[in-house]
């Protein structure tokens, strides 16, 4: 099945903690049906001290479950993605607009 979001598209979260939130993936987890966006899903993890960086509490992005995702259309709404012949390439569009993403 052909990828429906992908790394570097604007998403909004539809359902959680952080639901209404918009951010920008920064890696998809295809085996695992999750991705990673920046800002979204923040967890402090407790790092120990070594020489290559400082110890203490980091904020991490955590990976959110694909299904709770929505892509931005143009006009800044989530939309759904379709996929269309355009010529010979398969294009992705967004179902509310009709424009390739």
């Amino acid at each position: 099945m052909a990828a429906k979001l992908k790394k570097g598209d604007t998403v909004v979260v539809l359902t959680g903690k952080d639901k209404g939130k918009k951010g920008e993936i920064s890696a998809v987890l295809p085996s695992e049906n999750k991705a990673i966006v920046d800002g979204v899903n923040i967890a402090i993890r407790h790092t120990k001290q070594s020489a290559a960086s400082q110890g203490g509490r980091q904020p991490k992005a955590m990976p959110i479950d694909l299904s709770n995702l929505a892509i931005v259309d143009s006009k800044g709404n989530p939309t759904r993605v379709g996929f269309r012949m355009d010529g010979d390439k398969k294009v992705r569009f967004a179902k509310t607009t009709g424009e390739a993403i």
